[in-house]
């Protein structure tokens, strides 16, 4: 009786939390004022302390036991002949409830933040298809300079010489980098592993994630290695409260960029070109033609060898999960769900408008 008790009171109080997170999402300032640069940064850095130094992921291990608890719920469910529909409704309801507040509490509510170009003073919202022609343009000077250097032969393609668990550290310190320029992106207590879901993961059409629950940040281990260092700073930026992909994909490449490593310089670089570039083939298919050709051919390898990996892997039940998750994002108030990936150009135009790439 007790038992029943208390999953009735936590599913009264999911419809209650639920309703909270509607109010709260309507005052980013407060967001980020008290929970983003306040509860947060307390809660975040405790997390990646205590489970940090720990090789595997214990979110991975939490969803995977979640996944069999379901899944077993569901086989004991169906061999009664009679289901207790009002004691289920309850119980389920007791359980999202708790994952609904640990989600939030321990960084969900980073989605209703103040949005990262109002807190770097950026001014433009559009950018035209000059802007993103001459940045391309540049940025394509910038990387094949920083390819040459690596290779000394154009033709060939960057071969990182590091382990992915040393660029995982490598990547950690990119951010004492950053920090030094902007000093709200401070990371401390690394906390960067292997999904334990790589293989699925990949299946999916997925580089990375973060555990909300734990805040670790997890790399798909299978994929390239030279998309290793960029997704690395991605789930990072994760972790320090930047929710958004696109703001997660504008603090990885500026902590990328800015690392002392030209393997990881390389990484970043090669990121941005790759959204600039979508975003012209969209625009104008023959200037993206155009642009490919100054690329270093050893830069086109690399491209390429990455679409056939992730082409390599795909399969009907991608184009399903990215629904969900684009879903996902929109409940969460990313008004451009799963393509707001791409909305980083507009951040890099803005970004480097002042400054040199």
């Amino acid at each position: 009786m007790k038992v029943e008790k208390t999953t009735k009171i936590l599913t009264i109080l999911l419809v209650m939390q639920w309703a909270f997170v509607q109010i709260i999402a309507q005052y980013p300032s407060f967001v980020e004022k008290y929970y983003a640069n306040g509860l947060y940064v307390y809660i975040s850095n405790l997390l990646r302390f205590v489970l940090g130094w720990v090789p595997f992921s214990i979110g991975d291990f939490i969803y995977t036991f979640l996944i069999f608890y379901i899944l077993k719920s569901i086989f004991i469910a169906t061999k009664k002949r009679k289901i207790n529909f009002k004691k289920t409704f309850f119980k389920t309801g007791a359980i999202l409830s708790i994952l609904f507040f640990f989600f939030h509490l321990n960084w969900g509510l980073n989605y209703f933040r103040t949005p990262l170009f109002e807190r770097l003073n950026f001014n433009k919202t559009t950018y035209s298809n000059t802007e993103l022609i001459e940045f391309t343009e540049t940025l394509i000077t910038k990387i094949n300079t920083v390819h040459t250097l690596i290779t000394q032969n154009d033709t060939l393609v960057v071969a990182i010489p590091f382990t992915k668990n040393e660029i995982k550290q490598i990547a950690s310190n990119s951010y004492k980098e950053l920090e030094k320029i902007h000093p709200e992106f401070n990371y401390k207590n690394t906390s960067i592993k292997s999904s334990l879901f790589s293989l699925p993961l990949t299946y999916m059409g997925f580089a990375g994630y973060i555990s909300p629950l734990t805040n670790e940040a997890q790399v798909n281990y299978l994929i390239p290695k030279n998309n290793y260092p960029a997704t690395s700073c991605h789930e990072i930026a994760h972790q320090l409260g930047i929710a958004s992909e696109k703001e997660a994909n504008f603090v990885g490449y500026l902590a990328a960029t800015t690392s002392k490593n030209k393997y990881v310089n390389y990484s970043g670089y090669l990121m941005a070109l790759r959204y600039c570039l979508f975003e012209i083939y969209r625009k104008q298919p023959e200037k993206f033609e155009a642009l490919k050709q100054t690329l270093n051919k050893g830069i086109l390898k690399d491209i390429q060898n990455s679409q056939k990996f992730w082409q390599s892997y795909q399969n009907w039940s991608e184009q399903f999960f990215k629904i969900f998750y684009d879903s996902y994002l929109k409940a969460n108030k990313q008004q451009y769900g799963i393509n707001g990936y791409n909305k980083v150009v507009l951040l890099l135009i803005n970004y480097h408008s002042t400054k040199e790439i």
